[in-house]
């Protein structure tokens, strides 16, 4: 009552200074992975529920919306009506697998701006009861790239294959650095129990599972997954009202790639520029994380974004996360502690919000004991969407706990 109470007065002075300190609030995963019985604007109204509830807030707190492609209808409009929302701002950017962390920036921006001051952000999605695979991705004709694309069949998996050969070819990466990616991700999934693929696996293992697109194998591909999750961003004075852990957002950036005519860059991703971004704004350097939840379609998609954060060199990704070196308790940088989309959790691009959510945990001290971070304070949570290889988004946002 007493932070409903705080909301109503906070819309009432809304075009006054605002603290620049902005949190998150509340987080939450849908623990299903397959969704037969479920809408997808049913999945987006749980995780909703499921945020509010982890923040101690009301429905009627929330003043702010934000949501990409993956809901129904037109832009935010059919899911609010259908969530029953009452928002003065809302927002429906659509990046991909970016998304939801380029909204937490949004949303940030939208508090500090005065335009609401409890933000939710929702993705939910059902590829996998819905059998969505990774096809082709440019074949609606009205697509101004279909032209050149289409006659070559520009299917998802080949097009990060591609990536990743020229990262072996340039600096002499190896399939056995790259299935050290999943197996870290499956020595964290062992300890989740919503992950879609809870066992371990070896770099052996990795190696001999099909070969989808030369060099990756099928263990080097995310899971396809049904479910979504939800976080809610707020002004300072709704933080302190809420008897939760305080994770501010330190910094966001975004950036899009695209190739440039013949100027065609394999092994650099936009990640490049909405970490610099970040960093800058959050005023930490890599050498400041403990921890990295960063999108993970292909083992590959990971590595370069390592590079591309600051984390090592650019071609030193290889010897970076080989050996060990991205589990938690092991290695020098823990990597999706949930298992990720490589092991746990991806429905499609809302695979994003996921990021979000694991770090959050992480901050808070809730993630499972055997991966939790010591004295996790400053963590980035990354987004890649859209063709590693051609067009893709990118989001890069550093949170912090400061109680």
């Amino acid at each position: 009552m007493l932070t409903h109470l705080i909301c109503v007065v906070l819309r009432e002075r809304k075009f006054l200074k605002m603290s620049d300190n902005i949190f998150i609030v509340g987080a939450y995963e849908h623990p299903t992975r397959l969704a037969t019985n479920k809408s997808v604007a049913q999945l987006h109204a749980e995780v909703a529920i499921g945020a509010l509830e982890d923040a101690g807030l009301s429905k009627g707190d929330i003043d702010g919306f934000f949501c990409a492609g993956d809901a129904p209808g037109i832009g935010p409009l059919s899911i609010l009506e259908y969530l029953g929302l009452d928002v003065s701002y809302s927002d429906s950017t659509d990046i991909g697998g970016s998304s939801p962390v380029a909204q937490v920036g949004h949303a940030m921006r939208a508090i500090r701006d005065g335009k609401c001051n409890v933000a939710l952000i929702t993705s939910a999605g059902r590829p996998r009861s819905e059998a969505g695979g990774a096809g082709d991705l440019t074949e609606r004709p009205e697509y101004p790239e279909s032209g050149f694309e289409v006659p070559y069949r520009a299917a998802l998996a080949p097009s990060y294959a591609m990536c990743a050969q020229r990262h072996m070819h340039e600096f002499g990466t190896t399939s056995e650095q790259l299935a050290w990616i999943k197996v870290a991700s499956s020595h964290h999934a062992q300890h989740n129990p919503n992950a879609l693929l809870p066992n371990l696996v070896t770099v052996e293992e990795v190696l001999a599972s099909p070969l989808i697109s030369s060099p990756l194998h099928r263990l080097d591909c995310c899971v396809i997954s049904d479910g979504g999750g939800a976080v809610l961003v707020a002004c300072q004075e709704v933080a302190k009202s809420l008897n939760r852990p305080k994770i501010r957002v330190r910094g966001v950036g975004e950036a899009v790639g695209y190739t440039r005519g013949s100027d065609i860059n394999l092994t650099t991703s936009a990640v490049r520029h909405s970490a610099k971004s970040a960093f800058l704004e959050a005023n930490v350097t890599p050498e400041d994380i403990k921890y990295l939840s960063t999108y993970d379609s292909f083992t590959i998609t990971v590595l370069l974004a390592i590079e591309d954060l600051g984390f090592c060199e650019k071609g030193q990704g290889g010897r970076f996360v080989a050996d060990g070196n991205l589990i938690s308790g092991v290695g020098r940088l823990p990597v999706n502690t949930d298992g990720g989309g490589l092991s746990s959790n991806h429905p499609a691009h809302r695979g994003g919000i996921t990021k979000i959510i694991e770090t959050v945990r992480q901050l808070r001290g809730e993630a499972h004991p055997a991966v939790q971070v010591n004295s996790c304070d400053l963590a980035v949570a990354n987004g890649l969407g859209g063709m590693l290889d051609r067009r893709h988004g990118a989001a890069t946002a550093i949170l912090e706990r400061i109680s």
